[in-house]
């Protein structure tokens, strides 16, 4: 066999069905690379010494990026041989991933974190950008594997790291909830990617009308991904049994005022100094959430 003409022949037949402009496109991107993958691994002599085959590669590339055009370089044929290694260790071919996705995810090496990632992608429609965040947060690393195990729902608390890392870019003494709700909004495109994937600001010292007085939200968030508003409460001291109060009032008040009938219930996090478990552990509203912080 001529395994560069077929590899050639393959490569040509890519190009011409990427002019389609359909769902097929990806499919048969997909499916020819995993037949470009397969001989690639046979013509340097099986999986096992497919590493060793990098020469291979190369003398491949440089004839295909004379006759083809430069894009066909050893780059890709080295993705493309990796994306078959991949898919026949278990990874499954998904159609609804573009190739673009599988370059993000080729990067990762545990089998059960691309798996992962792949179920995300289908079942929230992500796209390729919306993977490399994903990836770059650690959302898959950040998730209690006992829950993987038994294939249980996974909430955002598990995705919200405890505790919350907060910087402090001026050395501010830290002596008030102001305080350290000014060091978070000085640095807040790093606090919504600490707190995971999906978060997007709304405001700060939010006003909500409760009888004759005014009260103010410390932080308040939306969740696109979770379809939520989350009210966020900040406390410099340990958790008290009165703060649990406080945030399930502003939490109601979003659900009757501001959430909308397609809205998932709001959620509430309290972020406190020092989290007390005995409180915790009698706390009986699901949808309030305990993480402490830490300054450096």
């Amino acid at each position: 066999m001529n395994y560069y003409e077929e590899i050639k022949d393959k490569l040509i037949d890519v190009e011409i069905q990427n002019r389609v402009k359909d769902y097929s496109k990806n499919k048969y991107t997909l499916e020819k690379y995993l037949e470009i993958g397969k001989l690639l691994i046979e013509a340097q002599g099986g999986e096992k010494r497919a590493k060793y085959g990098d020469g291979l590669i190369r003398q491949y590339s440089n004839k295909l990026s004379i006759e083809l055009g430069k894009k066909f370089n050893s780059t890709l044929l080295k993705r493309i041989r990796q994306f078959y290694i991949l898919i026949i260790k278990g990874a499954p071919v998904a159609h609804q991933l573009s190739w673009s996705h599988y370059i993000e995810l080729l990067s990762l090496k545990d089998l059960d974190a691309i798996n992962y990632y792949i179920d995300k992608c289908i079942q929230n429609n992500l796209s390729r950008n919306k993977l490399r965040e994903l990836i770059k947060l650690k959302e898959y690393e950040r998730i209690p594997k006992n829950k993987l195990k038994l294939n249980e729902e996974i909430s955002m608390n598990d995705l919200v790291p405890n505790p919350i890392v907060i910087n402090n870019k001026n050395d501010k003494e830290v002596i008030s909830e102001k305080v350290l709700q000014q060091l978070i909004l000085e640095d807040l495109d790093n606090f919504l990617k600490q707190l995971g994937s999906g978060f997007t600001y709304i405001g700060h010292e939010y006003p909500i009308k409760l009888g004759d007085n005014y009260n103010y939200i410390d932080l308040l968030l939306f969740n696109y991904i979770y379809n939520c508003f989350v009210v966020i409460e900040l406390k410099i001291n340990e958790l008290k049994k009165e703060y649990i109060g406080q945030l399930e009032t502003y939490v109601n008040y979003i659900n009757k005022n501001l959430k909308q009938i397609n809205n998932n219930e709001t959620i509430g996090l309290l972020v406190s100094k020092k989290n007390n478990k005995y409180i915790i552990e009698y706390s009986t509203n699901p949808n309030i959430y305990f993480k402490e912080y830490f300054i450096i």
